[in-house]
């Protein structure tokens, strides 16, 4: 049994996109510039898309980082900053790109997902090649220094603050284990981690958000399926994805209140992407609930 299989059915999803990404994430609402913004993390593409006709998203540009992305933030300015493998990209909004210095060593280990916090840092984790006990998520400062979080992770994935910002919720995916901790929206200050809900399998939990009455919305890779998880860690509805790797989730539009979900072709078979032709688009759906305000990085300056 997967995890969410007796919570009720919460609505279906329509396709969004007519272009599959091979490991499509990071979906995020900007909403200075009116626009959505997600990342093909090994092709190293950020893309850009407008709401169209019926929730479909209206591809207006690709931009190709020099490395991979595992995430996308942006600052009030419009300047970018992805996530590469070992470093951060900065994209300022010229369209002039350049790296900042090293912050992940370890022979194949790279970002992976992450999001601004209420003060504009970007919290970042990581990804590893074996899934051992040694990924780390860190706090990248406003002066490019890096306080590390947790050092202990199986791999580092998605990530949100309650609507306050006083507690943070991230994914350790290979343990399936989504942990909690309080959290100084001003200082940056965490209380002790604790597991806040480990999912039963198959699948794992990948990215999250949070929608605006603080419940979690997580997507299961490899269940094909976005759980909604309630503030005491209850299952309580399932958005079933026509693609089993579920990679994100994001709330989306000038009222918050579209739900955007990333998926993957990565890892798998011919036969298995053929049995589900749609893995790597982009879905979007009305859950009845809004998202919380989104966060924006606070730019280099």
């Amino acid at each position: 049994m997967t995890a969410g299989d007796d919570a009720p059915a919460l609505g279906t999803p329509r396709v969004a996109t007519g272009v599959g990404m091979f490991l499509g994430e990071g979906p995020l609402w900007d909403p200075i510039r009116g626009v959505l913004l997600w990342v093909d993390i090994e092709d190293g593409s950020v893309y850009r898309g407008v709401f169209a006709f019926g929730g479909s998203i209206e591809i207006q540009e690709r931009i190709a980082f020099p490395d991979t992305a595992g995430t996308v933030a942006v600052a009030a300015s419009g300047e970018m900053v992805v996530a590469g493998t070992r470093s951060l990209f900065f994209r300022a909004p010229d369209g002039a790109i350049t790296a900042g210095p090293d912050l992940v060593s370890g022979e194949g280990r790279r970002f992976n997902d992450g999001k601004p916090d209420p003060q504009g840092r970007l919290v970042v984790g990581t990804k590893g090649p074996d899934g051992s006990d040694a990924e780390t998520l860190l706090r990248v400062e406003h002066d490019g220094s890096a306080t590390v979080l947790d050092d202990d992770l199986t791999l580092a994935n998605g990530l949100g603050w309650t609507a306050d910002g006083r507690r943070l919720y991230t994914v350790d995916t290979l343990s399936r284990r989504i942990h909690v901790r309080d959290y100084d929206p001003d200082t940056g200050e965490t209380g002790p981690r604790r597991v806040f809900l480990t999912l039963d399998g198959p699948g794992y939990p990948d990215g999250m958000t949070i929608d605006a009455e603080d419940h979690l919305w997580v997507a299961v890779w490899g269940g094909g399926r976005v759980l909604r998880i309630s503030p005491a860690g209850e299952i309580v509805g399932r958005i079933d994805v026509p693609a089993p790797h579920t990679s994100s989730v994001a709330f989306a539009g000038p009222e918050l209140d579209t739900m955007v979900i990333t998926t993957a072709q990565e890892n798998l078979t011919p036969e298995e992407l053929a049995a589900a032709p749609l893995s790597g688009r982009l879905f979007t759906l009305r859950p009845g609930v809004r998202g919380t305000r989104p966060l924006l990085w606070a730019g280099r300056s």
